[in-house]
């Protein structure tokens, strides 16, 4: 499984959480209007403070989970994709520059 896949699995994991976290939010917030603590502009006031400080907060802990897990790759010497994509361009030049010079040793 490749870096990338990792990131997005990490990732996905915050946004199923997000989702769960929003849904239980609101929940707590519809059974509180229902026994009158709170009317229901409010309690759309809550949710929506809730919800944005959650995506702030998901947004920063994606960005430091894709940071850590870049740093923790680069220590264990897992190669970039920009890394490799060089290397195979380096291979595919000595590999045709192998077959011309094999052409011309074998033309008489």
């Amino acid at each position: 499984m490749d870096s990338n896949d990792w990131i997005r699995q990490l990732l996905l994991i915050g946004v199923g959480t997000t989702s769960l976290v929003a849904e239980k939010i609101k929940e707590v917030s519809d059974q509180w209007v229902k026994e009158g603590k709170i009317n229901s502009e409010q309690a759309k006031g809550f949710v929506d403070d809730l919800m944005n400080r959650l995506k702030s907060e998901q947004s920063n802990w994606e960005g430091n989970m894709e940071r850590q897990m870049r740093n923790m790759l680069k220590d264990l010497g897992v190669p970039r994709q920009s890394e490799m994509d060089e290397l195979r361009g380096r291979i595919d030049r000595l590999e045709r520059q192998l077959r011309d010079l094999e052409n011309k040793l074998w033309r008489p």
